[in-house]
């Protein structure tokens, strides 16, 4: 996946696209688009539209697609620029990942 650039490992949009996976089908379902805006150096930026503006649901859209984004070895961050992520669950799925990591290999 991706190639390198500058010594950083690089994602496509077309791969963003592709790992946001199970949300496609709910965002297609409400006529919601995401437009993956830059990729550079991993730096991921995003906005929800179509059918996510206004709706109450785009926090937790993209909540779920910064989990999954952050997850990709070279992906280093993920903005939206609408500001559909607000900081408190940025900060909550952060946490839930370094959580995760030090529980790797254990039996929970």
């Amino acid at each position: 996946m991706g190639g390198c650039h500058r010594g950083l490992m690089t994602i496509s949009a077309e791969e963003v696209l592709k790992e946001i996976g199970p949300v496609q089908e709910i965002l297609d379902a409400h006529d919601g688009v995401v437009t993956v805006i830059d990729t550079a150096d991993g730096n991921i930026m995003l906005s929800l539209d179509g059918g996510c503006v206004g709706c109450s649901s785009t926090p937790m859209t993209a909540m779920q697609i910064y989990y999954s984004l952050k997850q990709l070895e070279p992906v280093q961050d993920v903005i939206f620029v609408n500001g559909e992520l607000p900081e408190y669950m940025r900060t909550f799925i952060d946490q839930k990942m370094a959580d995760e990591a030090k529980n790797i290999g254990e039996i929970v």
